[in-house]
């Protein structure tokens, strides 16, 4: 079987060194997405499964380490690259912390950077061979297909509105986790105004009856913060 190409999204704001690292990552048999600031890397991801993010630390409008935390949030093992001119060892740090698989300093060659894309995709579960955000989740006793917006217990099965499995999908795919509401609004809304909050509000009172015959499935209000799917073991 022909194995897939990994989809890697790449945000630098040097436009050159964009277009050279674009140019050789996809004669090395990767397609690439190319963004020049935070903002519209962002809205590049949320539209499309990629594989590995290499992000530039200092970019425009939103930097890399703003830019990885948000990904981070909807797509939580998502294997990340920072580049940075940078040396100082508490940005390196800072990155680790973040969850960046490695770092690379400027100026580096091209070479070294696919070896390590190549070695992070081997030991990721984002492979060649079945890549993208997951879209069956198990819920305690519930199956959650994010595809064809069902959610089943037993033989029981509810059909989903859009809204109502965007909103499932991302506190499952952060379950045990808080999903803060200003993040849940930007990725599902587009938008955290006031009124998109309280609909928010509406989908999350929704989405607890739906998951209502197993006690072990929880969605927690954190006051001030967010949401958390709780499954108790």
């Amino acid at each position: 079987m022909k194995k897939q190409k990994a989809k890697i999204l790449l945000v630098e704001d040097d436009s050159n060194l964009g277009i050279v690292l674009s140019d050789f990552l996809k004669m090395s048999d990767f397609i690439v997405e190319l963004a020049t600031d935070g903002i519209s890397g962002f809205e590049i991801f949320k539209n499309g499964d990629f594989d590995l993010c290499i992000l530039d630390v200092m970019l425009p409008k939103k930097d890399g380490y703003s830019l990885a935390k948000e990904i981070r949030a909807i797509a939580p093992e998502i294997p990340m690259i920072f580049l940075t001119a940078k040396v100082m060892e508490t940005d390196r740090i800072k990155g680790l912390r973040i969850g960046a698989d490695d770092y690379i300093t400027k100026p580096f060659s091209t070479e070294e950077l696919n070896l390590r894309i190549n070695a992070i995709l081997r030991r990721s579960k984002y492979s060649y061979i079945k890549y993208g955000r997951p879209t069956v989740f198990k819920i305690g006793k519930y199956t959650f297909n994010y595809s064809d917006y069902l959610l089943q217990i037993n033989s029981n099965k509810k059909r989903l509105t859009k809204k109502e499995a965007e909103v499932l999908r991302l506190l499952c795919m952060n379950k045990n986790k808080i999903v803060r509401r200003e993040v849940a609004l930007k990725n599902i809304w587009g938008d955290d105004d006031y009124f998109m909050g309280r609909s928010m509000d509406v989908y999350i009172t929704k989405l607890r009856k739906f998951l209502k015959d197993d006690p072990k499935v929880l969605i927690v209000n954190i006051p001030r913060t967010g949401f958390k799917l709780e499954v108790l073991e």
